[in-house]
């Protein structure tokens, strides 16, 4: 949407995303993201790690699921989202303003760290279909399980044939 705050942000997860469902059933994954900033300071001739920047970050419906599923405490991770301004009342009667990253796009980070994506297929109903993807064909997307590398393109065993996969 124009005019929003679009930000990126590299650092480790403080906790397990919390995974929890609405009174409506929907899910959301609610996590902190710690991000310290490293400066080299010339007259000690070493780096030294800045103010630490904690961003609490919140993702919906399956893509909660997905990351629940998929990331935990430390590893660090790459997000990308909207800034979003809450205000509140504490326990206590007073008003606060909480800053949120809303995240569009989140993933590990490849620095010093190696990750196996594994694609989550969406069949014609919505709901994810766990243990089978879909791959492209001349008639249209049709779903295969996983591995059989005569119907699925992204089949890990490196049996890919000449069709691209998408």
């Amino acid at each position: 949407m124009a005019g929003e705050t679009v930000i990126t942000v590299v650092g480790n997860l403080t906790a397990d995303p919390e995974l929890r469902y609405t009174q409506n059933g929907l899910p959301v994954a609610n996590f902190t993201i710690a991000s310290t900033p490293r400066n080299f300071d010339r007259a000690k001739n070493e780096y030294v790690d800045g103010e630490p920047l904690f961003l609490r970050a919140s993702v919906w419906r399956e893509f909660a699921e997905h990351v629940a599923g998929s990331l935990a405490k430390g590893m660090r991770v790459i997000a990308q989202g909207r800034l979003r301004q809450r205000s509140y009342q504490d326990r206590e009667g007073n008003q606060r303003t909480a800053i949120e990253l809303e995240v569009d796009e989140i993933g590990p980070s490849l620095r010093y760290a190696t990750a196996q994506v594994t694609r989550a297929a969406r069949p014609e109903g919505g709901q994810a279909d766990r243990g089978r993807t879909e791959t492209a064909t001349d008639t249209g997307w049709t779903s295969a399980t996983p591995g059989d590398a005569q119907t699925d393109a992204w089949s890990p065993e490196g049996a890919y044939g000449d069709d691209t996969p998408f």
